[in-house]
């Protein structure tokens, strides 16, 4: 009898999906609980996008538009880019699924970080594909590793910047040089979900490095910055060519009517983005105070997430904190096990998880 699945899937470990607080609230028998575990918008949406949604749910009887075109001349008009080298997923997610269907045959060779976006290996070998994670360095993605772990067979690179779930940033410098040593024929993928929290100015900045590498591919998401990841909108950055060989891959409605529009207007939404970064920023702040006060080591981030080392291990305080109805993210999965991760949230929920966590402590 033939082997129902192709090689490799028995192997993967389905991604572990949180349930709905409602339930968790019923099974622990509490209320009020606060999430800070996906590195989400705290705001909410962005209310320009929510505006849009109500304006077009009328039109739902009619596809979506497959070429994503008001969407995608309004990113070319932000970033100066041509609308030819713009492609819009169901999330930055189903791009990096798309980038492997089009351009990793089996057996083909991928490398990235690790700890890193989850993921990127998932869907390399549910491909058939081969992943070498190279450890990182100091908690940074150590590209002169990456770099050296590149073979003849290797057709992609999955850099993450900054990086998740550390928060470390990648120097533009640096980035240029590894775009530049690097054979051509490389795939890179240059994941920047959260690039717009980023505040140390040296970072690098894929939409400057474009021409510097034939097949960079950058990837970023409408998810957290503008708060709108239950629709699941991403967009990606690269040559023609490459668009164009995506697109023969992509599914014709890919991204869906809501979410497009939702999209196009929260790009306009200045004053929402300005918050979001404030509330950030400002909850980062007190957060590592009152860490500092309490005597915990954490990674500094360039993004709205970061790490927290916790003593008797990240599981014990993630389910003591659970029970207290404060969801925050085990780090045992990406090879941490004595870190959580959380997200900056509220500042009433930033106050809430400093107080539970002294209590659990």
């Amino acid at each position: 009898m033939r082997k129902l699945v192709r090689e490799g899937v028995e192997d993967l470990v389905p991604y572990p999906p949180g349930k709905p607080i409602e339930e968790l609230e019923r099974e622990l028998g509490i209320s009020g609980s606060i999430k800070l575990a996906s590195n989400e918008n705290p705001l909410g949406p962005s209310p320009l996008a929510v505006q849009a949604i109500i304006n077009k749910v009328s039109t739902l009887n009619r596809y979506p538009d497959g070429s994503g075109f008001y969407l995608k001349s309004k990113l070319s008009e932000k970033y100066d880019i041509p609308f030819g080298r713009i492609i819009l997923g169901n999330g930055s997610n189903e791009l990096i699924e798309l980038i492997i269907r089009t351009f990793l045959s089996e057996e083909d060779h991928a490398v990235q970080a690790f700890p890193t976006f989850l993921v990127y290996e998932k869907i390399v070998r549910g491909a058939g594909g081969q992943m070498t994670s190279v450890p990182l360095s100091n908690f940074g993605v150590d590209l002169k590793g990456i770099r050296n772990a590149i073979t003849p067979k290797t057709k992609v690179v999955f850099i993450n910047n900054p990086n998740n779930p550390t928060g470390a940033a990648i120097e533009a410098d640096e980035m240029l040089k590894f775009l530049k040593e690097i054979p051509e024929d490389i795939v890179v993928v240059l994941d920047e979900a959260y690039i717009e929290f980023v505040t140390d100015e040296t970072t690098a900045n894929g939409t400057e490095l474009l021409d510097e590498h034939p097949f960079l591919i950058v990837l970023r998401t409408f998810s957290k910055l503008y708060g709108i990841a239950g629709l699941r909108i991403g967009y990606g950055f690269a040559s023609e060519m490459m668009i164009d060989y995506m697109n023969r891959v992509r599914q014709p409605f890919n991204a869906n009517t809501l979410a497009q529009v939702a999209a196009t207007e929260a790009l306009d939404d200045s004053a929402f983005v300005t918050r979001t970064l404030q509330v950030v920023r400002e909850g980062l702040d007190y957060l590592y105070h009152n860490l500092d006060e309490i005597g915990l080591e954490y990674i500094p981030t360039q993004a709205n997430f970061f790490l927290i080392k916790t003593p008797d291990g990240g599981r014990r305080i993630y389910e003591l904190m659970l029970k207290q109805g404060v969801i925050v993210r085990a780090m045992d999965s990406y090879g941490l096990p004595d870190y959580i991760r959380i997200c900056v949230g509220l500042p009433e929920e930033n106050e809430r998880f400093i107080e539970t966590l002294k209590r659990v402590l």
